[in-house]
């Protein structure tokens, strides 16, 4: 794809809760635009007040691409994800619009940005490693496999099971890990994108999450896990491992009391939070660090003059 400075488009990424929507939003509107999620659970129907989707009043001013496009009970990963990202890319173009990406799936972000690592792959062993493996139960047999045969990529992706099954896919296939075979290269931008990374305090950003969390219990999030569950829809392996939905879940359950509700959605969100962080400082290079909100206006008065 030719890198025509002619085509820039921003590309938006950050933290849980860093106002990366409602930028997006303001760009697009501003600049004649349309939006494309890097968000890996917007991408399913069905999952709305949990994931933060952008509501239906904003999506009838702004076109968004990459939501509520596949159904909770399936799977959808990187690969396929650049694949309709560039679809959308294009699309977008050829109409005369700009595409404005914004996200926090730092792997997707990363992926269409700078390409995928050519790591082989077998539909029939995923098959049966998802079968085996994408339960609990399975993934904690997983962890025990991988934490002897594969070290590097466990101590990376102990906390993912999807992740963590795609690393024993490629050791199976290869008898090396992700980590050893991706290479070391400094990556190039495969778009003209002028990419932001929103940071703020992190003191204020956890509590920015509270906040966030508060308002989005209070917008019916523990009817929506409730509903999750009556349709019998909350055990498949996408809604089970959204953050927050087990939370409540257990609440439901007589777990835990409802007043813990916000602090321990809180406290998982502000570990994600920390993880993006340091995801988006260390694996995109090209991205321009947005302190917020000191640098917000600044940003704004700058978009014209970029794009």
């Amino acid at each position: 794809m030719e890198n025509n400075s002619d085509n820039r488009f921003p590309v938006i990424m950050g933290a849980t809760a860093s106002g990366k929507s409602s930028l997006a939003l303001y760009i697009a509107e501003a600049l004649d635009g349309e939006i494309i999620s890097a968000d890996s659970m917007q991408l399913y129907s069905n999952l709305n007040i949990g994931v933060a989707k952008p509501t239906a009043e904003e999506q009838q001013r702004v076109r968004h691409h990459l939501i509520d496009i596949v159904d909770i009970s399936e799977k959808i990963d990187v690969y396929r994800y650049v694949k309709l990202a560039q679809i959308a890319i294009d699309d977008i173009r050829s109409r005369g619009k700009l595409p404005v990406i914004v996200g926090g799936t730092g792997m997707y972000l990363k992926a269409l940005l700078y390409g995928l690592d050519p790591l082989p792959g077998d539909a029939t062993l995923r098959t049966e490693l998802d079968a085996k493996f994408d339960n609990p139960a399975g993934f904690e047999k997983l962890k025990v496999i991988m934490g002897k045969c594969d070290p590097e990529d466990f101590a990376r992706w102990h906390k993912h099971c999807r992740k963590l099954i795609r690393a024993y896919e490629v050791f199976t296939l290869t008898g090396s890990s992700i980590t050893a075979l991706q290479t070391n290269k400094v990556p190039e931008l495969q778009y003209p994108a002028i990419c932001w990374n929103l940071v703020w305090d992190r003191d204020e950003l956890k509590k920015r999450i509270r906040q966030r969390t508060g308002e989005m219990l209070a917008a019916g999030w523990i009817g929506e896990v409730e509903d999750f569950r009556q349709r019998g829809i909350f055990d498949s392996p996408t809604a089970h491992q959204v953050l927050g939905y087990r939370i409540i879940s257990d609440y439901l359950d007589g777990k835990i009391a409802q007043a813990e509700i916000q602090d321990k959605i809180a406290t998982a969100t502000w570990q994600l939070a920390r993880r993006q962080l340091n995801w988006f400082k260390g694996q995109h290079p090209d991205a321009e660090t947005i302190n917020m909100p000191q640098d917000y206006n600044n940003l704004l008065e700058k978009i014209n003059f970029h794009i």
